[in-house]
Formats: structure tokens, sequence, C-alpha cells
């Protein structure tokens, strides 16, 4: 039995020594080390301020911030990558309500915004070697919460087997979901065989039914390959 062990070992190791063996001169006759990996990475990203004029007077205002996301993607060639994206950003913003009885006056709203965007992305590297500029486009989904009840909160309370007796409130917002798509440009860096990073700028696109959201974003990007 052990010697039997010892024979399968030994086949594994010349498999797995063969497969890298392979990977290894198909990157060589490449001549690029983003050759079919798979890639992870983590962003900060800063958000330009935006704004929609809406019917009789109304408006939303959104200001300027900092946000954060994370990404996976394929390598498909040395010029071809294909990824997702997720980004979370917190703006501050202003929205002024128009009431449909002209005797009332507007309100006006600030409040803290959450942006939820999801984009599946497609990038050109124009450069085989470790330094290259790129283009990218994607499309996605965005959603945006007003963390604004649209009721009031709603308690409940039941008998729990681990906790015992237990209340939670509940509550909701008015938020949306809206189809986004994505353009940008920016220079990427591979460092080594393992770690790379990239700078970029986008201008996303978001579809509302009362106007359209454009949002221009600097993101600084580092991840590893593998």
């Amino acid at each position: 039995m052990t010697i039997k062990r010892l024979i399968i070992l030994l086949l594994l190791l010349i498999l797995s020594t063969s497969v890298h063996a392979q990977r290894f001169n198909q990157k060589k006759m490449n001549d690029a080390i983003r050759y079919e990996t798979w890639e992870v990475s983590l962003l900060a990203q800063y958000q330009t301020s935006s704004d929609v004029k809406g019917e009789q007077g109304s408006t939303l205002d959104i200001d300027s911030g900092l946000g954060w996301g994370f990404g996976i993607g394929w390598n498909w060639t040395e010029h071809w990558n294909i990824g997702y994206r997720f980004s979370l950003n917190k703006p501050d913003y202003s929205a002024t309500i128009v009431p449909e009885d002209p005797e009332e006056p507007p309100q006006t709203l600030n409040y803290e915004m959450s942006k939820y965007s999801h984009q599946f992305n497609v990038a050109y590297n124009f450069l085989k070697g470790p330094i290259t500029p790129y283009l990218q486009a994607g499309i996605g989904w965005t959603k945006l919460d007003s963390n604004i009840l649209s009721r009031p909160p709603t308690t409940g309370c039941w008998w729990d087997p681990w906790w015992g007796y237990v209340c939670a409130t509940t509550w909701d917002t008015f938020k949306t979901s809206e189809f986004t798509y994505n353009v940008g440009a920016g220079v990427r860096w591979d460092i080594n065989g393992a770690i790379w990073m990239r700078g970029a700028w986008n201008r996303q696109f978001i579809n509302l039914d009362n106007g359209d959201l454009d949002f221009d974003t600097i993101t600084l990007e580092s991840g590893f390959m593998f």
C-alpha cells in the first residue's frame, strides 16, 4: 500500500510539473505575465458630485466623496481582461421636494445616500509589457438607497431556541435599482508575476425615470494574479 501511494504521489508531481512547465512556456512564448491568469483586487475610489433637475422645480444634488470596492477578473490574453467590480459610495446629498399643492412650500432634505454598484467590464491593454495603458467599458446595475424611511418601523417578537425571547425592529427606505454602463481609461503596472496596480478614470451613467445621473470616478486599484 505504501509503494502504491508513493507511485501515485510521484505521478501527481510529474503531472503538476508538466502543467506548470507548459504554462511557463506559453507565458514565455506570449511574452506577457498576464496571459491566462486570474486576479483579485481591492480599490479606493473618489467620486465626483452630480445633480438631477426634476419636474416642477424638484432637484437632487449629490456631493463628491470617497468609496471602496473589490474586483475579480480573468486575463484571457495579454491584451484582453474580463472582470466583475463591486463598489460602495456613501455621499451626502440634498433633495428638494415640491408638493402637489402649490400653496405648500418646497421641502429640502439632507441625508447620506448609499450607492452600491455592480459592473461587468471588458478592458483592452494596449501593450504586452508590465506597464500599459488600457481602455475599459462595461454594463451592470446600481442600487441607490436614500436612507429615508418609506414607512414607520415595525417591531416583532418571537421565541428563539438559542436566545430565548427576542425582539427586532425592521424598516424600509426609498430605494431603486437601475441599469448602468461605464467607460474609462487608465494605466496598469504589473510589478511582478503576482502583484499589480492600476489607476483609472471612469464615467458611470445611471438611467433614471426622470433624468440621468453621471458620475466621474478616479480609482486606484491593487491586486494579485494567480
